[in-house]
């Protein structure tokens, strides 16, 4: 398991060449709440975003994140779905779950690496709150409803 925080900024390296390619910049993620890619930062003035599919990644390793080949790669211009930060951003937005409970704000997700499956929700209630009690970490195994101003979820715990 896995979160995007830990993700985001590590080197992207193809495997064919031992070329580094650029850096995690953000999560695609569908609107069944599945990673379907990885946003590549490439360029050095110039920085432009590239979208990597989920299939395309070999690993994910501690010291960056693996490729099997720079061919999938393409220039992104407009998602569909979902990302982390960028457009149509879910970070910040609030969670509740299908009780109607408000349970925080999103700050980070955990998902399986070999799937690309969202498993947790790292939540925060506010700077002292986070300070005093921590961050939270709901834990969900059916995929979220994403909505204008909030994203519901089925929270386990």
């Amino acid at each position: 398991m896995r979160t995007f925080s830990l993700l985001k900024g590590m080197p992207v390296f193809d495997m064919e060449n031992g070329t580094s390619v650029g850096e995690v910049h953000d999560i695609c993620i569908s609107e069944e709440g599945s990673i379907t890619g990885l946003l590549l930062r490439k360029g050095a003035f110039l920085k432009k975003n590239f979208l990597i599919p989920f299939a395309s990644i070999a690993s994910f390793g501690s010291g960056g994140v693996m490729i099997k080949t720079t061919s999938g790669l393409s220039p992104v211009k407009r998602l569909s779905g979902y990302t982390f930060e960028n457009q149509h951003r879910i970070c910040g937005k609030m969670l509740i779950s299908h009780e109607g409970e408000q349970l925080g704000l999103l700050e980070d997700v955990y998902f399986l690496e070999e799937l690309g499956t969202i498993v947790g929700y790292e939540l925060s209630d506010g700077f002292f709150s986070d300070i005093t009690e921590g961050k939270k970490v709901v834990n969900s195994d059916e995929p979220p409803a994403f909505g204008k101003d909030a994203i519901i979820v089925n929270a386990k715990n």
